[in-house]
Formats: structure tokens, C-alpha cells, sequence
């Protein structure tokens, strides 16, 4: 694609070129199809009065310009009609130019990005974030264990056992009370069995 001295157009350009043309020779159909038609209702309104005056001669000749008259307006519609394909077919140009010059630059960019990253190097990053992180956690594990230790003082079992028993207190349990009683419950209902049976043995 060039012009006359032989320069490269942009498509971009190109395109702008001919859908501009196509613009302009779709209004100068409209304007000449206004002007047939203008044209027609005059023919119309001259046969009419012919008719009137009896002048049949005349009456079949402005017939005739009519019958012309409207065939070329079908004519004009038919060319714009295909004048508006020809734009559609433009835009369609247009954008895929569009998506192209898109595709381009976000392959550019994905490149460069590429370009910066190394598949070995960042296995590497990632095995020995990894091992660091896991040394991380061990060392956090022992100090945490070393803490308790250091911190654990005696007596503190027997201060954290009253605390337990204070805040069952507070919600209305006592493991002290009722757990044997539950025991003595189960031990009565043994107890009770035999009692029971025994009568039933007697004669």
C-alpha cells in the first residue's frame, strides 16, 4: 500500500482514507436521491394536470421520465445499500487492525517480562525460601519450648489447679461432688440387682 510518490500509509491511516471516502459518495447519493424524488412528485403533479387538460400525448411522455425517474431512484438505494456494506467491511478492518496492534503490544510486554525472570533462578529463590522457612519454624519451636521450661516455676501447677476449680465454681460445676456421687449411684444400682434377685430365689 503507498501513495503516488511511492510512501508507505499507515493501515490505520488507509483506512481513515477510505472510510472517508465512502462517507462522502453515500451523502452525495442521498442528496441526488432527494432531488429524484423532489423530481417525481413534480412529474406526478404534471400528470395529473395533463390528464385534467386532456393531453394524452403529453400525459404518456411525463409517464415515461417517471417510469426513468423512479428506476434511478431504485438504483440510488441499491448503491447505498452496497456503499453501507462497504463500511461495514471497513469497521471490520478497523478492528482487527485494533485487536492486532493489541495483541502486539501485550506480546511486547509479556516478552520483556519474560526476558526478566530465569526458571532456574527462580526454582532456586523458591527451594531456598523453603528451607529458610522451615529452619524459621524449628528455631521458633525450640524457643518456644525453652520459654516454658525457663518459665515454669513450682507451685504454679498447684496456682493453676485453683484457678480451674474457681472458675468451675463460678459455672456451677464441682468434679468433687459429683463424680462420686455418680459412682455411689452406680455402686447402689449394683447393689440393688442382687437385692432384687434374691427374693426371687427364695422357695
Amino acid at each position: 500500500m503507498g501513495n503516488l510518490w511511492g510512501k508507505q500509509i499507515p493501515l490505520k491511516d488507509l483506512i481513515r482514507q477510505n472510510k472517508r471516502m465512502v462517507n462522502k459518495a453515500i451523502r452525495e447519493l442521498d442528496r441526488e436521491r432527494k432531488r429524484m424524488e423532489g423530481e417525481e412528485k413534480k412529474l406526478i403533479a404534471d400528470i395529473k394536470k395533463m390528464a385534467k387538460a386532456e393531453q394524452m400525448a403529453a400525459v404518456k411522455i411525463q409517464a415515461k421520465e417517471l417510469v426513468r425517474t423512479r428506476n434511478y431512484i431504485t438504483k440510488f438505494i441499491q448503491l447505498r445499500a452496497h456503499l453501507n456494506g462497504v463500511l461495514l467491511k471497513i469497521q471490520c478492518v478497523k478492528s482487527h487492525e485494533a485487536m492486532a496492534s493489541a495483541m502486539k503490544s501485550t506480546t511486547g510486554a509479556m516478552i520483556k517480562m519474560n526476558q526478566q525472570f530465569s526458571i532456574p533462578g527462580l526454582q532456586k529463590i523458591m527451594m531456598e525460601f523453603q528451607r529458610e522457612n522451615e529452619k524459621a519454624e524449628l528455631t521458633q519451636e525450640m524457643m518456644g519450648d525453652t520459654l516454658d521450661d525457663v518459665m515454669d516455676e513450682e507451685g504454679d501447677e498447684e496456682e493453676q489447679d485453683k484457678i480451674v476449680d474457681q472458675v468451675l465454681d463460678e459455672i456451677g460445676v464441682n468434679f468433687g461432688e459429683q463424680i462420686p456421687e455418680a459412682a455411689a449411684g452406680q455402686l447402689g444400682g449394683a447393689a440393688a440387682e442382687p437385692a432384687a434377685a434374691a427374693p426371687a430365689a427364695m422357695p
